[in-house]
């Protein structure tokens, strides 16, 4: 992979594009028995619930791809955090923000 930084930083405004997009549906949900039955506020309850667990997995690869960026910063992007040897590139094609090269991965 040629330019590491763009590909993590497009993955990374997509991410933050969809956070801001969706921040409606992670409202707390109003118990408003007058205007919603049993069933329309256990739906709405459920959707909340699965946007708050959607939001905290794209929180968790928002942090890997700035850590990512940090690499690239720091000159050690594409080099596996243990053995400091180099990550195969097809993993970092499919991943550029991947830590672990296919030995220690399995390891």
């Amino acid at each position: 992979m040629t330019d590491p930084r763009a590909a993590l930083e497009g993955e990374l405004a997509e991410l933050r594009a969809a956070r801001d997009g969706t921040s409606e549906a992670r409202r707390p949900v109003v118990l408003d028995q007058q205007s919603v039955g049993r069933l329309s506020r256990m739906d709405a309850i459920q959707n909340q619930a699965m946007a708050a667990g959607e939001e905290a997995r794209r929180s968790a690869r928002i942090t890997v791809l700035e850590a990512a960026l940090a690499r690239v910063d720091a000159g050690t992007w594409g080099l596996c955090v243990d053995c400091e040897e180099p990550v195969e590139a097809a993993r970092l094609a499919f991943d550029p923000a991947v830590l672990l090269c296919l030995d220690c991965r399995q390891g």
